[in-house]
Parts: C-alpha cells; sequence; structure tokens
C-alpha cells in the first residue's frame, strides 16, 4: 500500500494528479447540489477542495545528508519549478472562494479570490498582516499541533460586516493550505427568515390580543347589554379580523410570487386593457378620483395579467391610502425615450417621504409611519409585493417623492413585439398587430 502511495505521489506522476485534483473541483459543486442542507453542501464542496489541493500539492522530501561531504545534498525535486508553480497557480485560480498556501507563516501563494479580497500584495507578506485577525493567524500558527475539526466562523475579514468560515489543512510542520469559505449570503438569507418570522408574529399578535380582549370584556356581566358599547366592539374586531385576513391573503401571494420567480410570463398583456380593469374596481369602490392618462398608440408587455393587476392595484391603493383626501391619483403610460420600455407611472399628491425612507420602502414590513400605517389597515408587504412581481416581469422599480408635494412611483417593462393572444382580464382574445419598438 505505502509503495502505491509513494508512486502516486511522485513528482513524474504530478500531470496526473493536477487533472484528477482539476475533475474534483469542477465535478464537486456540480453533485453538491443534490444536497437539501446548506452546510452539508459547503462542507462537501469544502472537503473536496482541499483534497483536490492535496492531490495536486508535491510531498516534499525530507533532506538528506552525506556524512561524508561538508554540505546537506538536497533532494533534486524539493524546489519547486517554476513550470510547477505556474501548474499550481492555475489550479487554485480554479477555486471560487479564497484560498492561501503558508509556509512558515508566509503567504508563498495566492488565488484570485485572495487577492480580489486581501489585495494584490500578498505572495510573500506575513499571513499575520495578510489576514489581520488574531482567531485565525492564530489557527494558522498552530495548525500542526492542534489541527481542526471543523471549519471556524470568523467576522471582520476583508469587510467589517462580512462572515467567512475558515479552514485549515496542514502540509507538515511550516506548510499549511488555508481556506476561507464566504458565509455572508448564507448569513443574511437566515436572518431575513427569522427577521420575517419575528414581524409576521407581531404582525398577527397584534390584532389577536385585540379581538381577545374585546371577547373577553363582552363576556363581563352587563357590558354584553350595552348595545352601543357592544356594536362599537365588535366594529373594532371586525376590523382586526380584517386586517388579518389581508395580511395573510398578501404573505400566499408573496410566496406565490416568488415560487414563480424563475418561471417567465409567457402571455402577452394589453397595459390599456389593464389600467381600464383596475380603474373599474376602484370606481366599483367608490373612489371615482383616479385619472388614467393613456397614449393613443397600444401598448403590450409579455406577463402574468393577474399579478400585473395586484402590483397596480397595490400602487393605487397606496396612494389613495396615503395621498391628501379628494385628491385625484393619475395612472399615466408612456414610452421610454429608446422605445423598448413601458413605463407605468402612479402618483399622488400627499405629504410625500423622506428620502432616508426611500431605499427601504420595498423591504418586508417596514413602514415610515407605523401608527398611521396599521390605522389606515396596511400590512407592510404591498410594495414588497410590488418589487417581486417587477423583477419577475424584467421591469424596473423606481420611487421618486417630495415632502410636501406627493409620491410617484414608475415601473418599466419591456414591451412584447410578438403577437400571440392577448389577455385581457380572464378572457382571450384574438392575435394583435405586433408593438414596433424604435429607438428614439
Amino acid at each position: 500500500m505505502r509503495d502505491k502511495l509513494a508512486i502516486f505521489l511522485d513528482p513524474e506522476t504530478r500531470p496526473m494528479r493536477m487533472l484528477i485534483a482539476s475533475v474534483i473541483i469542477v465535478v464537486a459543486p456540480i453533485l453538491a447540489t443534490d444536497i437539501v442542507g446548506i452546510v452539508e453542501r459547503t462542507a462537501i464542496i469544502i472537503a473536496a477542495g482541499l483534497v483536490a489541493l492535496a492531490i495536486g500539492l508535491d510531498q516534499k522530501t525530507p533532506k538528506v545528508r552525506n556524512m561524508d561531504a561538508s554540505a546537506p545534498i538536497l533532494d533534486d525535486q524539493e524546489e519547486e519549478t517554476p513550470k510547477e508553480r505556474e501548474e499550481w497557480q492555475k489550479l487554485i485560480n480554479g477555486v471560487s472562494n479564497p484560498i492561501l498556501i503558508v509556509s512558515d507563516m508566509t503567504v508563498s501563494q495566492s488565488n484570485k479570490a485572495a487577492l480580489e479580497m486581501l489585495g494584490d500584495a500578498v505572495d510573500g507578506e506575513d499571513v499575520r498582516l495578510v489576514i489581520r485577525h488574531p482567531t485565525a493567524t492564530d489557527i494558522i500558527s498552530r495548525h500542526a499541533e492542534q489541527p481542526l475539526s471543523r471549519p471556524v466562523e470568523l467576522v471582520g475579514i476583508g469587510a467589517p460586516d462580512q462572515r467567512w468560515e475558515l479552514n485549515v489543512t496542514s502540509l507538515g510542520p511550516d506548510d499549511c493550505i488555508v481556506y476561507l469559505w464566504d458565509q455572508s449570503r448564507t448569513y443574511a438569507i437566515e436572518k431575513m427568515r427569522t427577521d420575517f418570522v419575528a414581524n409576521v408574529s407581531h404582525e398577527l399578535r397584534t390584532p389577536l390580543s385585540s379581538i381577545i380582549g374585546f371577547i373577553e370584556t363582552l363576556g363581563e356581566d352587563g357590558v354584553g347589554d350595552d348595545v352601543q358599547t357592544r356594536e362599537r366592539f365588535l366594529k373594532v374586531m371586525a376590523g382586526e379580523a380584517t386586517r388579518m385576513q389581508q395580511l395573510i391573503a398578501d404573505l400566499i401571494s408573496l410566496s406565490r410570487i416568488e415560487a414563480d420567480k424563475f418561471k417567465a410570463p409567457e402571455n402577452i398583456v394589453s397595459l390599456e386593457t389593464l389600467i381600464r380593469d383596475v380603474e373599474g374596481i376602484f370606481v366599483q369602490r367608490g373612489q371615482d378620483n383616479l385619472v388614467a392618462d393613456l397614449p393613443k398608440t397600444p401598448m403590450h408587455v409579455r406577463g402574468d395579467y393577474s399579478q400585473l393587476s395586484q402590483m397596480l392595484q397595490n400602487l393605487v391603493t397606496n396612494s389613495f391610502k396615503y395621498g391628501r383626501k379628494e385628491s385625484p391619483v393619475t395612472i399615466k403610460l408612456r414610452k421610454s425615450r429608446n422605445g423598448n420600455m413601458a413605463r407605468l407611472t402612479v402618483a399622488d399628491k400627499g405629504d410625500g417621504i423622506d428620502p432616508k425612507h426611500l431605499p427601504r420602502l420595498t423591504e418586508r414590513f417596514y413602514r415610515v409611519d407605523s401608527g398611521r400605517s396599521r390605522a389606515i389597515g396596511g400590512t407592510g408587504l404591498g410594495l414588497s409585493i410590488v418589487k417581486h412581481i417587477v423583477h419577475r416581469h424584467d421591469g424596473q422599480l423606481e420611487i421618486d417623492s417630495t415632502v410636501g408635494t406627493g409620491t410617484r412611483i414608475t415601473i418599466s417593462l419591456p414591451i412584447a413585439v410578438e403577437k400571440p393572444a392577448i389577455i385581457e382580464g380572464d378572457n382571450v382574445t384574438t392575435e394583435a398587430e405586433p408593438t414596433q419598438s424604435k429607438a428614439v
């Protein structure tokens, strides 16, 4: 067994080992996509990368001293040739995460990802000056005596808010491979999930507590006999129940939209028809101060009619909620300057929004004024749903607001040039003429 291992690690077999290592690096991430857990998938990819590095790395032979000579005689293969170093560099550059080859606490080689994160002047530098993280450098310095049993989580390498997993593989008393795996995105997703669950729990707990409180009060002696008090309590309870119902409906909508985000819409939708249908919905609700400014030339987009209708209804609803009473809400449809995009704008005349809030308006449950939003029945998910619908339709979302004047939200969607059946509401009409897109 030892003889076979020695033959495999012999410098003459280096090209074969480099080929095997390259195959491992390419195949491991592909196979890992079938693994369900993120932690397990990450561990498999890291392990595959380290195995590939260990296979591709030449094993240095110990120094041999001739007792009859005045100086030590070194093995011819101890010094790495420029060609071998170049092949080794190609191998580690194939790994997308930072890798450092450390010899006697000095970085002997690094891949492109390490240079991008730590700077160009890495090779030949003390690893303690390169990484500048006390925990990481301590682990590297003790790699031979205390090898890692599992990756270590680190914060603050590269950028203050970045999170990494550090793994160190010992190649000898003085040599080791340092592997960094960026976990910032995974941590952000996990934090988003935790915050989402906490927000949903809070949003449902508040109306439930209110309903339970009123029910208990109505159960007290004499309270339920007062007709006015009973009607007032029941009205509040009905409002809170409606609010919970709307929140659950929005959560279901958001879940469905996210499930379809990688599925491109196939139908052609007439934007003029869509706007007129939404206008009719608000007229039926008694809100007849909705003004539609439409062009003479029809415009069609490839999209999901129900989602686009929900997007437009959410925008108009927000405009009526936060705009001044009796002031009109305007829906304007125009082509972009290059003629390739349909620009759908919903504008209101209201108090406007402070610029510091604009970047966060599409976050789930984010509210500029929590008290006012809850008082008028907002769930905090309307613009988040709009953002996901726009992204699914390869569009762009722009929010402009001036304090004391009002808010204007513009959706840009690619204009369709084909002429399949057009979706108008729930009905399919005959084929339409293709929309011409001309650069201005």
